[in-house]
């Protein structure tokens, strides 16, 4: 997903204080209100063009979404959107998308304390998928219904991941990425970053010890002034050596990737 600029990026700091002051009990249905909400936005240009419209006036904008919308989603959540519809936005797409990532804090806001296991488990479900061709072209099928998805979700995540998980992977399936795991990656990103943090995928040929992983973690975290969550992922093809990706910043010291420069120069 794009990330929002000027007017777009005001409103987005905007509205996500408004979603950390909601209650956090009712973070479930407010994620999936504001999750059913982007999706409609996206499916009528109609609305999103007259939603997103600044020569039309606020209150007619406020109001038409509070008349389509009132007592089908959570108050709560309309009230979010409400706000959003209000506010001015650099693309008419802008606010489809930032009704997704305002959901998505709303589903890391119900992990609470959790918040480091939600990434965590992000990160494995992304990396089942790339593992697993079968169960991501079943995810990507379009001959499948979104209710069959969702099922084949809930069979395997269901009472074995937080339930935030569960429900940012069935958002993942919206079709609003690229791909599924490009979707999980983003969502990764932002339940580290609603709570402080920066995330790095380190890839490495063989596990790493606890130890390990506190000086690493306190290296970038001193690299990046700001508190460092690691994802690890464990490739034995790497033969050895370690790969770190963090935001733009990718750090290859690995063995495989070297053996590949020596051959590309022996080549050239």
């Amino acid at each position: 997903m794009a990330s929002f600029r000027g007017a777009s990026a005001d409103a987005v700091a905007a509205l996500t204080e408004q979603v950390d002051r909601l209650d956090g009990r009712s973070s479930a249905s407010i994620a999936e209100d504001l999750f059913a909400l982007a999706g409609a936005l996206r499916a009528e240009g109609s609305l999103r063009r007259f939603a997103t419209d600044n020569s039309i006036p606020a209150e007619a904008r406020t109001g038409l979404v509070a008349e389509l919308y009132a007592g089908k989603v959570a108050d709560a959540a309309l009230e979010v959107v409400k706000e959003a519809v209000g506010r001015k936005w650099t693309r008419n797409r802008d606010l489809a998308d930032a009704l997704e990532h305002l959901g998505v804090i709303a589903a890391v806001r119900l992990a609470g304390s959790d918040s480091g296991a939600l990434v965590d488990e992000l990160f494995a479900v992304r990396n089942l998928l790339t593992e697993h061709s079968e169960l991501r072209n079943a995810l990507a099928d379009p001959a499948r219904t979104a209710g069959d998805k969702a099922a084949l979700v809930d069979s395997l995540l269901d009472g074995k991941t937080l339930p935030a998980t569960v429900t940012l992977v069935k958002q993942a399936l919206s079709g609003s990425y690229r791909t599924v795991t490009a979707a999980l990656e983003d969502y990764e990103k932002t339940a580290a970053d609603a709570h402080g943090q920066r995330v790095a995928t380190v890839r490495v040929a063989r596990p790493l010890g606890d130890a390990e992983q506190r000086r690493l973690t306190q290296a970038l975290s001193q690299q990046y002034d700001r508190p460092v969550h690691l994802n690890v992922a464990v490739e034995p093809s790497l033969i050895g050596g370690i790969r770190i990706e963090i935001g733009d910043d990718v750090i290859d010291g690995t063995i495989a990737s070297r053996l590949a420069d020596a051959q590309r120069r022996l080549a050239g």
